[in-house]
């Protein structure tokens, strides 16, 4: 198995690629450290990895705060004895607080809280995992950038700025984490079928205009399909992995085809 042995710490695993990747990582052998800010649906994903045979263990944080950063790892630690792969999979759209997403009328409070937990959460989580990473073999941080990041979009002012945050910051600390030989790496995802993406057309009214929001979702997708979490997931666990052994401080994009062309399907 190509995790066998490791442990996993996953952030905002509760649900969506998070989720996915706790259950992948666990079929390939890690031992999972479950992290969200929800307990119910944090420790609902424990008790699915334990169903399928794998060791899972939840610890609740907000990596938003500084204090809860620091016990996550801690509790790591006391869990499962080390740490060897950090997945920084946390992340909040404007959308999730507030109808007025534009640039020009979000609140400032709203900003200030999705660049928190997009960008510094994920500084934060590097920062004070790498002295156990450090005790590993062969440490592995992998983290959740976006095409949202790569490309600009209407409401994204704030997480479009701190996923292209994150993709930088990658870089930035595969070269402080090199001499300790930890390997850093992000993956900018496409519309995804997550409970991020699905908001969008949950929320609608009519049936009409569900799908309308729909075929603008897969509009840009070379095959015109949502991706699925696991799918994500899969090359989580593959940059994670010993197989990934040559690649750090890169960005992986895993779209759909989206970001190659200037097209839209009617």
């Amino acid at each position: 198995m190509r995790l066998d042995g490791k442990v996993a710490v996953i952030t905002g695993a509760g649900q969506g690629i998070g989720e996915a990747t706790a259950l992948r990582m666990a079929e390939e052998g890690a031992k999972v450290v479950v992290s969200d800010i929800n307990p119910d649906t944090g420790k609902a994903v424990v008790e699915k990895v334990r169903a399928q045979g794998g060791e899972a263990e939840f610890v609740a944080a907000d990596v938003a705060s500084v204090d809860d950063v620091k016990a996550l790892m801690a509790g790591a630690k006391e869990a499962f004895g080390k740490l060897d792969i950090l997945h920084n999979n946390a992340g909040v759209h404007e959308t999730n607080f507030t109808a007025a997403a534009g640039s020009l009328e979000l609140d400032e409070e709203i900003w200030d809280k999705c660049v928190a937990i997009n960008l510094k959460g994920t500084w934060m989580c590097m920062k004070y995992a790498a002295p156990l990473l450090a005790e590993s073999d062969a440490g592995a941080i992998v983290n959740a950038a976006s095409i949202g990041g790569l490309l600009g979009y209407p409401m994204g002012s704030a997480y479009g700025p701190s996923k292209a945050g994150v993709v930088q910051l990658t870089r930035v600390m595969s070269i402080d984490l090199a001499a300790q030989g930890t390997r850093v790496n992000s993956y900018a995802p496409g519309n995804t079928d997550t409970p991020m993406v699905q908001k969008y057309y949950n929320e609608s009214g009519s049936a009409e205009e569900v799908e309308m929001i729909k075929q603008q979702l897969l509009g840009t997708h070379l095959f015109p399909r949502m991706g699925e979490p696991r799918e994500v997931a899969n090359l989580v666990v593959f940059l994670a992995s010993d197989e990934a052994s040559m690649i750090t401080g890169a960005n992986f994009v895993i779209d759909m085809g989206t970001t190659a062309w200037r097209g839209m399907r009617s």
